[in-house]
């Protein structure tokens, strides 16, 4: 059982800057932040889960079968992620594609201490062994708090690369058009990597500013020792509260506009445009098939259809699937049956991905995958990992991705703009511009 004590804060947003300062001095870090989106399904404003360098409870768990047990038995909090890659033990598949970060498959870990910030509280969920701290650490995030906000640090400007330039890109998306043509697929996301080699970040400063830009509704922060993901997503994957469960793709973006008529008149183009509403439908029939491996029968139901939100930088036309599942449904099953998400792969799903595997020139790893964590009660929250950098301290490795949908009523030139699009605030971080 964890110590649970709670603290009114005056300031969200000051404790959320303190909290990720604070976080600078440890080893393994989860942080996960709505960035005050609300809706019906989110527990919580924000949520920060940390692991010092000695603590006896970091075990990573890094395999899917070790996590099911873990939830089973321990029955407590697991942080952690999902690549992309997880697709190849759920099907016959394959990556022998670049792979510049090593990533692991998985890993999740239990954290010593969680700090939860919701309704104007912070309320510690401490392990017994750390629960003295407490006190201790309300006080330190209080002096944070308290503190001017620091001056933003000096970033060298990162020089990034393309992996798949102009030309290749083009030739590859006519060669989904062929395959849409044949009659292999309906749709597909493709997805092109940028990247940068010998390069050092500040992973909590560059956070930071592309969260500033963003603003999303499922930002995270991981710190896996060397490793760190900085996600700015917009996009929810799967969320289970009892037995309700809740996927939301997105496919579907659009600019925002340079004055309020303007961005009025992209908002209604995109939700009468009928390629994007096409690939939307598509992926929200391949997420009702998914969900219905283990729904209820006849408690699949589509809430919202092709509806487009507004963000920071983007419209996005986003779905809303729901279902039941039986009392005590596994977890790691009902993720199992819908994993890897639809948005991010295409259809027919496994067919998508064996072309997608031949097509793109980098293994996803991390991008496409999913952050998030599960609950003792066996309930859990998980986005979508795009809009993302992804760091290997070690190796010096810096890289983001992004995709767009190919389906038959693509020009390859539009998708590309797509891309630039998607890539625009990930670039603007790294180059300093």
């Amino acid at each position: 059982m964890r110590e649970q004590r709670s603290f009114p804060v005056v300031s969200s947003k000051k404790f959320k800057n303190a909290l990720l300062e604070w976080s600078r001095h440890f080893e393994n870090v989860a942080w996960l932040d709505s960035n005050n989106h609300s809706d019906s399904f989110g527990k919580f404003d924000a949520i920060l889960a940390i692991n010092g360098q000695n603590d006896k409870s970091e075990i990573p768990i890094k395999t899917i079968d070790k996590t099911a047990d873990f939830i089973d038995k321990r029955q407590d909090w697991l942080f952690g992620y999902i690549s992309y890659d997880f697709k190849n033990q759920l099907e016959n598949l394959y990556s022998h594609n670049h792979d510049g970060l090593e990533f692991p498959e998985i890993h999740f870990f239990q954290p010593s201490k969680i700090i939860l910030l919701r309704d104007g509280e912070l309320q510690f969920l401490y392990m017994p062994s750390v629960s003295d701290d407490i006190p201790l650490d309300f006080e330190a995030l209080q002096k944070l708090s308290g503190e001017r906000s620091p001056a933003e640090r000096d970033q060298q400007s990162v020089r990034i690369k393309l992996r798949i330039h102009k030309d290749a890109y083009f030739e590859k998306a006519n060669r989904f058009l062929h395959h849409i043509q044949r009659g292999d697929i309906y749709e597909a996301n493709f997805c092109q990597e940028f990247y940068a080699e010998d390069t050092t970040i500040d992973p909590w400063e560059t956070y930071k500013n592309l969260n500033r830009i963003s603003t999303p509704p499922f930002a995270s922060f991981l710190r896996l020792e060397d490793k760190y993901l900085l996600c700015a997503s917009p996009e929810r994957y799967l969320c289970k509260r009892g037995r309700r469960v809740v996927s939301q793709p997105i496919k579907g973006t659009a600019p925002r506009g340079e004055n309020a008529m303007e961005d009025i008149h992209l908002m209604q183009t995109l939700e009468l445009d009928i390629k994007e509403r096409t690939e939307n439908i598509m992926i929200t029939d391949l997420v009702r098939n998914d969900l219905s491996k283990s729904a209820l029968k006849g408690s699949v139901e589509v809430k919202e259809l092709c509806k487009v939100y507004p963000f920071k930088q983007v419209h996005q036309m986003i779905s809303t699937i729901v279902s039941e599942v039986p009392e005590n449904f596994s977890p790691i099953q009902l993720i199992k049956d819908t994993f890897p998400m639809g948005s991010m792969t295409g259809a027919p799903k496994v067919s998508a991905m064996k072309i997608i595997e031949e097509q793109e020139e980098t293994k996803r790893g991390l991008y496409s995958g999913a952050v998030g964590y599960f609950d003792p009660e066996g309930n859990f929250d998980f986005n979508v990992v795009i809009r993302s950098i992804l760091y290997n301290a070690t190796k010096k490795y810096v890289s983001f991705s992004v995709g767009s949908a190919i389906t038959s009523k693509s020009d390859p030139e539009r998708e590309y703009q797509e891309c630039l699009l998607k890539a625009k605030a990930m670039r603007s971080v790294l180059e300093g511009s």
